[in-house]
């Protein structure tokens, strides 16, 4: 396996980053996932303008997008599979310990992993936590993590692949790493990027291509839909078989199976 670190490819055993990056010390960093398929990276351009706008928001150096163009062609022709992870990393770089940023410049990784087809039903649970609309990391997809490891062990935990968070004012909001979409009276909604959730690139397709409603939802509306799904990278369009203890009987639906059908006939076309 070789990944991309710092302007070159490495084997995996020295793909060495230093342990005083401020990506590690304190989560000072951005990154995203994009599904490969037989080495072409799906969506990779939205990926990279969400990556732009993440490191902005964290006031790091704007990325230089031609390298990590060359650098995500290299770690794809260099690692052959039929369905890939593929994962830019973008930090601080090297800094003091502590809160603030030094000057050696960012870090950049590329990296790709095997992954496998997700199945066209899932679990889901709700989790105690909130996502707070109000952060200043609200919209961007850091590396800090943490409060996504801790919800996704209790959803494994209960036998589930994904868990979801309200927000601060007990609206639906978003997944640990999807959006998610509920069908009530046969028409198809999803949270409003102001409900705290991540602009999830597959989430934007899916409301373009289906002319799903941006809804303010409350986080209760998961007892009663007729229907629920979610989307990311790797899954795609997922439809949802049971929320909590509540089983949602022939998943998918028909608006779920529409859903996928039209996001499959799509996407293959990009």
């Amino acid at each position: 396996m070789k990944l991309w670190v710092n302007g070159g490819l490495h084997d995996a055993e020295g793909a060495l980053v230093s342990v005083l990056d401020h990506g590690l010390t304190v989560g000072d960093g951005v990154f995203e996932t994009i599904k490969a398929v037989e080495g072409r990276p799906f969506a990779l351009e939205p990926h990279l303008d969400r990556l732009t706008r993440s490191a902005r928001g964290l006031g790091l150096p704007e990325p230089d997008l031609d390298e990590i163009r060359r650098a995500c062609a290299a770690v794809l022709e260099a690692n052959p599979m039929p369905l890939g992870r593929l994962r830019i990393t973008y930090t601080g770089g090297v800094s003091p310990l502590g809160s603030d940023r030094g000057d050696a410049g960012p870090t950049v990784v590329v990296a790709l992993g095997p992954t496998k087809r997700r199945p066209d039903t899932t679990a889901v649970i709700t989790v105690p936590w909130v996502r707070n609309e109000r952060s200043a990391l609200t919209g961007l997809k850091t590396t800090s993590y943490a409060e996504n490891v801790v919800a996704l062990a209790r959803a494994g935990e209960q036998g589930a692949s994904e868990a979801l968070f309200g927000n601060t004012v007990g609206r639906l909001c978003e997944g640990t790493g999807s959006n998610v979409f509920v069908v009530l009276d046969g028409q198809l909604h999803t949270p409003p990027l102001a409900s705290g959730c991540l602009a999830g690139i597959t989430r934007a397709l899916t409301v373009e291509w289906t002319g799903a409603h941006e809804t303010d939802l409350p986080l209760d509306v998961l007892e009663r839909a007729d229907e629920v799904f979610l989307t990311s990278t790797l899954r795609d369009v997922q439809a949802v078989h049971r929320v909590d203890g509540r089983e949602l009987p022939g998943a998918p639906g028909p608006v779920t199976a529409k859903a996928m059908r039209i996001f499959a006939e799509r996407a293959a076309q990009m």
